[in-house]
């Protein structure tokens, strides 16, 4: 019984040393943290698409789909920016399961933090370089955004994580956009206090170093869906879940930027993955039917992968997803497109 400890972490400055970004990376980045920004700041009224697998677990079947992405972008570049969701941590419910590639860089072999904090890094910048597109990651661990902070353009906070007071400082000290996902529980006010704590400015402890923060802008507001008291989901997608969120909003006159990013999957679809594009359809409706849910709803998020559903890990086929079942690249493409043409 007990905490037992295994072997000591290196330092996010001993990852980036090993895995640097090149000064063309960082141009890249900065590039697309500006356009990214504008869609937040009202300066832009381009639509954002974070889609990609539900938990990033192999790096050549990720890079495929992010080239496959970047090809659709080019399609879509004057209506849409679309950030890969490339996610190296998985929240589990009940804590059992595969965790992501932090945890195993091998889903089939025992967890090395050492050996996931190096490959995560090293993906994400093989993207980067093949792709153009930069990414965004979910916070399961507050400590993660020092590994990647040079490298991500969108942060989410997951629902379990959103009441979290470590997260919630952490991102008042992110310079990109961090959305903050409604509870489990579906709580409007606990998404809001998290974007208040997301936006202001704080003092606290992390990595073993006493930090002031500026507070960050661009936090903002994730739906996702929740469960009632029984269990069963109860999607927060529809127009009228909209409209309350704005006029949530309005009562929390100090926050910046009021935005929000919609998640066509999780509890919003009941995780029936073949309903992301019907749900994103409705919203775009929404949007269409009031100006305030137009200026409200800056995106979409969408679980994605090259093949559709999902199976078990070692289950051997490429580019299927090992835990949530994802939207298969067929109606992917066929949906970002189909998107483009609505706006």
């Amino acid at each position: 019984m007990g905490l037992h400890y295994i072997s000591e972490v290196p330092s996010a400055e001993e990852i980036k040393e090993l895995f640097p970004m090149r000064p063309e990376d960082v141009k890249v980045k900065e590039r697309n943290d500006a356009e990214i920004a504008k869609v937040f700041t009202g300066e832009s009224d381009k639509f954002i698409a974070i889609i990609g697998p539900c938990s990033a677990d192999n790096e050549d079947a990720v890079l495929d789909y992010t080239t496959r992405l970047a090809k659709v972008q080019e399609k879509v570049k004057d209506k849409l920016i679309i950030i890969p969701r490339i996610y190296t941590n998985k929240p589990r419910t009940n804590g059992s399961g595969y965790k992501g590639m932090l945890h195993q860089p091998n889903p089939e072999e025992k967890p090395n933090f050492i050996e996931g904090l190096k490959a995560i890094r090293k993906m994400h910048i093989d993207s980067i370089r093949e792709s153009g597109l930069t990414a965004a990651d979910e916070m399961l661990y507050s400590d993660n955004w020092s590994y990647l902070s040079d490298i991500l353009s969108y942060v989410a906070i997951g629902a379990r994580s959103v009441e979290n007071q470590s997260h919630r400082l952490i991102a008042s000290g992110i310079d990109v956009p961090v959305g903050m996902k409604n509870p489990t529980s579906g709580d409007y006010t606990v998404m809001m206090n998290s974007c208040i704590a997301g936006q202001s400015k704080h003092t606290f402890m992390t990595a073993g170093w006493e930090v002031k923060s500026d507070g960050n802008p661009l936090t903002h507001c994730i739906l996702r869906g929740s469960l009632n008291k029984y269990g069963v989901s109860a999607p927060n997608y529809h127009y009228e879940d909209l409209i309350r969120l704005y006029e949530t909003y309005q009562e929390f006159p100090n926050l910046k930027n009021p935005a929000v990013i919609v998640d066509a999957n999780h509890n919003n679809s009941g995780k029936k993955w073949d309903q992301q594009p019907r749900i994103v359809k409705e919203i775009l409706h929404s949007m269409r039917h009031s100006d305030d849910v137009a200026g409200l709803v800056k995106g979409v998020m969408v679980e994605s992968y090259i093949e559709d559903g999902n199976q078990p890990v070692g289950g051997g086929c490429y580019g299927k997803s090992i835990t949530d079942p994802c939207l298969g690249w067929k109606k992917t493409e066929k949906l970002l497109l189909e998107v483009a043409d609505l706006l």
